[in-house]
């Protein structure tokens, strides 16, 4: 239910956002509105035959993020950010969501300030470049990217206390938000499908489970560092088969997190730290297990390399779990090495290489992006990801053929 009703609303405030604005309205957001987004039309080609049953080897379509902000009294505001997604080869990947629809107000604290949002809202921790192990607050929308990075909006209030001891942040949440999940005719998929209208919660009060996080971080020198802890629904599930159904059906514990990220900065160089402890979660293998999984690594900027006006930045992370081949995600136990290489043109290039090498089997994704500015209005992404030896590793053998080439032409307003 949490899930339709964010659709719904995000189709709704959509509606809002775009629909001509009659003049006493337009007079009186004049001095408070500013909006901005995006609309882009995107193609993804998959070079080699789906797996299953059903799949496409090319898909089209287009995708809408518009941010409306109203700013208000006092230095209150109002942020809506509604997306919208149509995709003609795969029926599950076609969604709304309301990414962002918060109020938000501070104040004075003393020597500090305090702020205070509630609504729905997104919210990123974490520093590495590969993963994000630290992250947990907001579900993952999966069916937009398979490296889970791209978020679903989250019901939450989210209170902060900053001064010059740190930043406390409190947080509420309920609502659960789904993981998306490719459909039958998607690709990045298992070989059964997920239905999440079969979902479970461990807990009785299923989605509307108040779940309770807050993080703690500062600076001190060359070291930012942020602690954090989460207790409540998880955001990644763990799978049940039902036969009768063919297809898998979602299932959410109740955990519990603590994290910790790092970064501390010596000139050029970066070295980042994310690290977990959770508990009351499942492995592969569906059985519960505590584990600690961390990312260890860093980043090496070079700027003119060459003896040209470019900045290039040099990655290299390791990405450990203790469930080892239990875990589940096949590529948790890896070695990261990437590059990426902006021009600093007025066109604003640049390139990225990347490559994620498990520890545990014999197979790699590499992946190499490029995007440019074709006006000042208009851009061009380009992503190519190659899947190689997963035809011998049992937990990514499902998606041993995803291989693909993803275009996208964006609009900026």
């Amino acid at each position: 239910m949490a899930n339709r009703l964010i659709h719904a609303s995000a189709l709704l405030w959509a509606l809002l956002v775009f629909m001509p604005k009659p003049a006493h309205a337009q007079s009186w957001l004049s001095d408070r509105l500013d909006m901005f987004g995006t609309l882009a039309a995107e193609t993804r080609i998959f070079p080699e035959a789906g797996a299953h049953p059903g799949q496409r080897s090319h898909a089209s379509g287009f995708s809408m993020e518009a941010t409306a902000y109203i700013e208000g009294d006092g230095g209150s505001s109002v942020t809506i950010t509604p997306f919208l997604r149509f995709d003609a080869g795969d029926p599950e990947r076609t969604h709304a969501d309301l990414r962002e629809a918060y109020f938000l107000t501070y104040g004075d604290a003393g020597d500090g300030e305090w702020e205070l949002r509630a609504g729905i809202d997104r919210v990123f921790w974490g520093v590495a470049e590969a993963r994000s192990l630290v992250d947990i607050i907001n579900q993952t929308d999966l069916v937009e990217h398979p490296d889970a990075k791209t978020k679903l909006g989250q019901p939450m209030v989210h209170f902060t206390l900053s001064g010059g001891w740190g930043v406390l942040e409190l947080f509420g949440l309920s609502g659960h938000r789904k993981r998306t999940f490719p459909g039958t005719q998607g690709r990045l998929r298992g070989r059964l499908v997920v239905d999440n209208s079969r979902t479970t919660y461990e807990s009785a009060d299923e989605e509307w489970h108040v779940d309770l996080a807050g993080r703690y971080s500062n600076s001190f020198g060359p070291l930012d560092i942020g602690l954090s802890v989460f207790d409540g629904t998880s955001r990644e599930p763990t799978f049940i088969l039902d036969p009768a159904f063919a297809s898998l059906a979602p299932h959410y514990e109740q955990i519990r997190q603590i994290g910790l990220d790092g970064q501390i900065t010596t000139g050029p160089l970066l070295l980042k730290l994310e690290a977990i402890r959770r508990t009351g979660g499942r492995n592969r293998m569906l059985q519960e297990e505590d584990y600690t999984a961390s990312i260890l690594g860093g980043e090496y900027s070079v700027n003119g390399p060459w003896d040209t006006d470019a900045d290039l930045s040099l990655f290299a992370e390791w990405l450990r779990d203790g469930r080892e081949r239990n875990a589940t995600d096949a590529l948790a136990n890896s070695v990261f090495l990437g590059a990426r290489i902006d021009l600093n043109d007025e066109h604003g290039t640049n390139f990225f290489l990347g490559v994620l090498d498990s520890l545990e089997a014999d197979s790699r994704v590499l992946s190499a992006e490029f995007s440019r500015r074709l006006s000042d209005s208009l851009s061009l992404n380009v992503e190519a990801t190659s899947h190689i030896g997963f035809e011998t590793d049992e937990i990514a053998y499902d998606v041993r053929r995803d291989s693909h080439i993803g275009i996208s032409l964006e609009y900026s307003f």
